[in-house]
């Protein structure tokens, strides 16, 4: 089992930066691959970024490439996931998610969810 805990959501203007956190136990973290995924009011849950177990290849959403960075810190067990110039249809709750063997795109492929980190940004 792989535990997932996600950290760093809140309030924003729009034009703003939030970083958000996901710190995982139970398993050696580095041997997965870690998924963002958000879903919005009435919206399926929807692909943000993923990022393979050394960071060797790292994938976006259209949506967010350019504004939002994925990364990992190995050592301490932690995703990251940098996000600037928000927009107010980023607004949505945020989970990240582990995989043993890569990092898909498509939620259905992961194994370990997060509980979720609000982001709400205001116009």
């Amino acid at each position: 089992q792989v535990q997932l805990v996600e950290s760093g959501g809140g309030l924003v203007q729009a034009g703003g930066s939030l970083r958000l956190s996901c710190t995982a136990s139970g398993r050696t973290f580095s041997n997965y691959a870690m998924g963002w995924f958000r879903r919005a009011p009435g919206k399926e849950r929807e692909f943000v970024a993923a990022i393979s177990w050394n960071g060797g290849r790292i994938y976006y959403a259209d949506s967010v490439k350019g504004r939002f960075t994925i990364s990992r810190d190995n050592a301490k067990n932690t995703v990251y996931l940098q996000m600037n110039s928000l927009k107010p249809e980023d607004t949505a709750v945020y989970y990240c998610a582990a995989d043993r063997t890569y990092a898909y795109t498509s939620p259905i492929e992961y194994d370990y969810w997060g509980q979720g980190t609000q982001v709400t940004v205001s116009s």
